[in-house]
């Protein structure tokens, strides 16, 4: 029984015990039993008029109670007759007014942070309190294995036997660590977990950046500077050097003839050195000296046929088989047909060498070109497998090779023409005995 009820129960309880007692005064004192049963009925009326009154600071409360409870905080109590209650119902309008400014700048404050989390490059993801993911960013979204991922755990969405994808390496980041991490592509990250508390509660997040172009950018700006270093250094000994040699033929004459002879071979043996030493460094400055691209409409099976051709003749004689699927409707795709040449046949060429160095006698390199997500794909798949153990980050690195005796030189000269493009790239083993160059042209 609520309070209110128990109040009136009290009260029409003693005051009919009053009327009953008064019936007695009916015989000796009628008129005294009619002036008393009068004032019961009055002290009943205002006792239930106070009971109401006191009672009614409680009927605000309770209509409090319900704007909090269904967050209506933009409405307002309505004043009393009551000066005392209109206290009560202006404390309650003042509460109900800053709840509702706090929701407001909450609400913008929301606004403003989910714009942000849409807009930063850095992929941002937010755990629940059972560490499934509850929320990412669009760039958390492009990662790979994430798209669908709300409501799994990050170790649901790692591919099964795959303890070294980047989902992996984010799941088993410490608490309050930040790591550089490398995913299958070669592109290199920065992962870091932080925690914050919701409702007394801590929740896990994680911010991964992607460094890929910021590193890559650190690495040619020094590998340029040390290549010009370089080649002024070498090409002002060469040139000094190849004058000084020509000058020493001259002398031949005034030698003996068996002299003359073996004087002339060192000096022509010295020359040939010199001008190699020149072309090796040759080869550097062309990737820095590399010119911008100039866009032209060029269908890209026109260039690899013409690339076939040229290199149709040295993989037969080798015995490597060539395979190539053409994609006819592949329209002609903006590019500098010079650049992307060159960096096709130093693709071609590497494949090539791979086959001979690998230890398969299945000796083949096939060429693809298809349509892919709506974009169109060029891979270049040899059977040599020598990525098998490289580690994915190395392979674009500056001047690194798999090969005895190699420079780097090739890949870093791809890595240029194929990042001036815009084309995204990646060269891994695919799993099967082979090893695959992926190029995406859009």
């Amino acid at each position: 029984m609520s309070l209110r009820r128990r109040l009136y129960a009290y009260l029409i309880a003693a005051h009919a015990l009053f009327l009953a007692l008064t019936v007695l005064l009916f015989r000796s004192q009628p008129l005294l039993m009619l002036a008393l049963e009068s004032v019961v009925v009055l002290s009943l009326v205002l006792g239930i008029r106070l009971i109401r009154r006191a009672l009614e600071p409680l009927g605000y409360t309770r209509h409090f109670h319900d704007l909090l409870q269904d967050q209506h905080y933009a409405a307002r109590l309505q004043n009393s007759s009551d000066a005392e209650l209109n206290e009560l119902v202006q404390l309650f309008n003042t509460m109900l007014g800053a709840l509702y400014q706090e929701r407001l700048q909450i609400g913008e404050q929301q606004g403003f942070l989910d714009r942000l989390l849409e807009a930063t490059p850095s992929a941002v993801i937010v755990f629940d309190f059972d560490g499934r993911i509850s929320l990412l960013n669009a760039s958390a979204q492009a990662l790979r294995g994430l798209h669908h991922a709300r409501g799994k755990t990050l170790a649901e969405c790692v591919p099964q036997g795959d303890s070294l994808c980047l989902l992996a390496q984010l799941d088993a980041l410490p608490l309050g660590d930040s790591q550089l991490l490398t995913d299958a592509d070669g592109r290199r990250y920065r992962g870091q977990r932080g925690q914050f508390y919701d409702r007394g509660f801590a929740r896990h997040f994680l911010l991964v950046e992607e460094l890929t172009e910021e590193l890559e950018s650190s690495e040619k700006a020094t590998y340029e500077k040390l290549i010009r270093v370089l080649a002024h250094e070498v090409n002002n000994t060469v040139a000094a050097t190849g004058s000084v040699l020509d000058s020493l033929l001259y002398y031949r004459s005034q030698l003996a003839e068996r002299d003359g002879d073996d004087f002339s071979t060192a000096i022509v043996a010295v020359q040939r050195r010199n001008a190699s030493l020149g072309e090796f460094i040759e080869r550097f400055t062309r990737v820095v000296k590399m010119p911008a691209p100039e866009l032209r409409p060029n269908a890209v099976r026109d260039i690899m046929d013409d690339i076939l051709y040229l290199y149709r003749e040295p993989c037969r004689s080798r015995g490597i088989s060539l395979a190539w699927e053409r994609c006819d409707e592949v329209e002609a795709i903006a590019m500098d047909r010079h650049l992307m040449e060159q960096a096709l046949l130093n693709v071609v060429k590497n494949a090539m060498e791979a086959v001979e160095m690998g230890s398969s006698d299945d000796k083949r390199i096939a060429f693809v070109l298809a349509r892919e997500d709506g974009g169109v794909r060029l891979s270049v798949i040899d059977s040599g497998n020598l990525l098998g153990d490289v580690p994915a980050r190395q392979l674009f690195t500056p001047f690194f090779t798999t090969k005895k005796g190699g420079q780097g030189i090739g890949l870093l000269f791809v890595r240029e023409v194929l990042n001036r493009h815009g084309f995204s790239y990646r060269l891994a083993a695919t799993g099967n005995g082979a090893t695959s160059f992926d190029i995406w042209l859009y």
